[in-house]
C-alpha cells in the first residue's frame, strides 16, 4: 500500500477556514440567543438556553461545512 503524502497547504487552508467560520457562527449564535431573549425579555436562564441551544446547532452546520470543504480541499495529494 502506498503512502500518500500530506499537503500542509490543504491543511492549513482547512484549518484556518475551521476557525475562522467556527468562530463566526458561534458568535452568531450566541448574539441570537441573546437578543432573542433580550427583545421578549424572558428569563436569563432561558437566554442561556437559547444560546445553547443556537451553539449546539452551529456546531452542527460547522461539521457539515467540514465535511464539505474536506471532500473539495483534500489533504491528502
Amino acid at each position: 500500500m502506498a503512502k500518500r503524502k500530506l499537503s500542509t497547504r490543504s491543511l492549513v487552508t482547512l484549518v484556518s477556514v475551521a476557525v475562522l467560520v467556527g468562530f463566526e457562527v458561534i458568535a452568531a449564535a450566541l448574539a441570537a440567543g441573546w437578543a432573542i431573549a433580550g427583545l421578549f425579555e424572558l428569563h436569563p436562564f432561558i437566554g442561556y438556553a437559547l444560546m445553547a441551544f443556537f451553539s449546539a446547532f452551529g456546531a452542527y452546520l460547522l461539521w457539515r461545512f467540514m465535511q464539505n470543504a474536506i471532500r473539495y480541499e483534500p489533504v491528502h495529494d
